[in-house]
């Protein structure tokens, strides 16, 4: 079996001056819960190489059994140094797909047409897409056949704005996860701030925060098996 794991490569946290990128936990914690059980993880961005990575999620108060794993980890290395450029990937060589957050997709996943493409692919396909913290942000474009929202009437979660707010980035992000998936029809739920808090609807399964990136795995690996 094979998941498709999709990385932004979008470092600028808007007009901060600070940057931005993937999160560290919402990679490793997957990736590890997929590679564990044999299963092939191919990483994906779309420029291609080494994707930007949040230095937040670097910081030593955010690191967890698998992310000090990560970074000892020759092989996941050599995968996060050399990610496929997302144009080149066909959906149909894999058995799902998973997309990291972190606040970078916000600004590149969101809007590009190849990750728009891939994910309308998956569910024409009917095949399992995983979305975790800011990442149901890249839900915003892609259209179910019919033209309409493909989030519309589906149960989904995604970060807070009560959690954007205590980052203090409302004013920054180009726009709310929570905000955008009600007013494309999703029907949106959340947990507590920062708890682990997962959503499952078909083979859309959706994750709240950092706190449920290994749930969401889990609940994907479930459904594989």
């Amino acid at each position: 079996m094979k998941v498709l794991m999709v990385l932004t490569s979008h470092d600028k946290l808007g007009d901060t001056g600070h940057k931005t990128g993937f999160w560290l936990e919402e990679l490793a914690a997957p990736y590890y819960t997929f590679a564990d059980k044999g299963i092939e993880v191919v990483l994906a961005s779309p420029k291609g190489g080494l994707p930007p990575l949040d230095p937040k999620s670097d910081e030593a108060d955010f690191q967890t059994d698998a992310t000090r794993r990560f970074a000892g980890d020759t092989k996941a290395q050599a995968l996060l140094a050399n990610t496929h450029k997302l144009a080149a990937i066909n959906v149909a060589d894999y058995d799902a797909v998973f997309y990291p957050g972190g606040h970078g997709p916000l600004w590149d996943l969101t809007n590009d047409k190849d990750s728009i493409a891939l994910i309308e692919q998956c569910y024409q396909a009917d095949k399992l897409l995983g979305l975790v913290c800011h990442a149901p942000g890249v839900l915003k474009y892609p259209k179910k056949a019919d033209g309409s929202p493909l989030v519309a009437g589906k149960n989904v979660t995604g970060f807070t704005n009560s959690e954007e707010d205590a980052v203090q980035l409302t004013h920054v992000v180009p726009f709310l996860v929570e905000d955008m998936l009600q007013h494309n029809g999703a029907v949106y739920s959340k947990g507590d701030d920062w708890h682990p808090y997962v959503v499952v609807d078909g083979k859309l399964i959706t994750g709240q925060n950092p706190a449920s990136s290994e749930l969401v795995a889990e609940k994907m690996l479930a459904l594989l098996n």
